[in-house]
């Protein structure tokens, strides 16, 4: 079993605890804090455990000719893109009020930090622990500084190798133990041939003492309700109040319905999950009662004999007798009475019948 730890106060993952979910509201809000507010509200109602935003400090995520790059895309918000960035990105004062707001309604609140002193606001504002994004997930100094901090850790494995999330495990491990990955591909929208959702049974193969989760960038939610059956511990998906909203991630995002859909279909596959070891269940009864069959005489049967499998058959009897599984233990057992054709074999009418006990 993966091992658990507590990922937010008072929520452990890993284990056989429920799958914890993230709704990626991330720049999606349009640099409007109102939005922004919106789309938390939206996120707890639908049921998800979460709200994620993503927090840069633009000059230390980009250089100067990153932030001086013309940027014509129909998804600009600037003629540079610095100026896309800097109309999307929200202050500090703005992360507070958002963290704050998301405190009240109840709904746990955290950010991707995509740079290093991105990490260090985060870590003074306290969040309950870092999303470690697919592009920083090689970037060792980062992660090893994260790490230190001492909060826990989901970490998405986008772009990456088998071999890195193996050089990612040992850098974090020692460090700070808590920690968990996501199974993800970075492409917006995902489609269903690059999910590689086998993946996610590999790293708990190779991972076996952390909880592994999916970060999901497709349409749809067929897809992330399979992670979870598959053993997701986190699950995260981009989200927004409207997919045709300018915005490259909005294609790749739920909407409420949807967002709210995926929840309950989780719950549900979990409930489903259930236990492994298989038995009659206490729903099965009134079937059994019905429709379940006995071993009955296929002739009549007179006292004294010993039965052979030629006298036997089974059928839906009235009263029940022996089950069916039990057949080929009555041969060579003797009859302490005449039993008529077409009548169930019961316990009374073999002579020194011991009950054997399923396990």
């Amino acid at each position: 079993m993966a091992r658990e730890f507590e990922l937010c106060p008072g929520r452990l993952v890993g284990g056989d605890h429920p799958c914890f979910i993230i709704a990626e509201i991330g720049q999606n809000h349009q640099g409007d804090l109102d939005i922004a507010k919106r789309m938390i509200r939206m996120v707890k109602n639908c049921g998800a455990d979460c709200a994620k935003f993503q927090k840069s400090e633009l000059e230390y995520k980009f250089n100067k000719k990153a932030l001086e790059r013309p940027y014509a895309s129909k998804h600009s918000w600037g003629k540079t893109y610095g100026e896309h960035k800097r109309h999307l990105e929200f202050s500090h004062d703005q992360y507070r009020e958002l963290k704050k707001y998301a405190e009240e309604i109840g709904i746990f609140f955290t950010a991707s930090g995509m740079d290093e002193m991105a990490v260090e606001f985060l870590h003074e504002l306290d969040v309950p622990f870092f999303k470690v994004g697919s592009g920083d997930t090689n970037n060792f100094p980062y992660l090893e500084k994260t790490a230190k901090k001492g909060r826990p850790m989901v970490i998405s494995s986008g772009m990456q190798s088998m071999n890195t999330m193996h050089q990612v495990y040992q850098i974090v491990k020692p460090i700070n133990p808590n920690f968990c990955f996501l199974q993800c591909t970075s492409a917006y929208p995902l489609q269903p041939e690059d999910v590689n959702l086998r993946v996610i049974s590999a790293y708990q193969s190779a991972f076996p003492d952390i909880p592994i989760g999916y970060s999901g960038h497709e349409t749809g939610i067929a897809i992330s309700v399979a992670a979870v059956a598959m053993g997701a511990k986190v699950l995260e998906r981009h989200v927004t109040l409207d997919k045709t909203w300018k915005g490259s991630d909005h294609q790749a995002s739920l909407e409420p319905n949807e967002l709210a859909e995926l929840v309950k279909a989780i719950r549900t596959v979990e409930k489903a999950m259930g236990s492994p070891i298989k038995q009659l269940l206490p729903c099965e009864m009134a079937c059994n009662e019905k429709l379940g069959k006995s071993v009955v005489a296929k002739t009549v049967i007179p006292e004294g004999s010993v039965l052979t499998l030629d006298m036997l058959t089974v059928k839906v009897g009235e009263p029940k007798g022996f089950p069916p599984e039990s057949i080929f233990d009555l041969v060579g057992q003797k009859v302490k009475r005449s039993i008529e054709e077409d009548e169930t074999i019961t316990e009374q009418a073999v002579e020194n019948h011991v009950k054997k006990v399923k396990c």
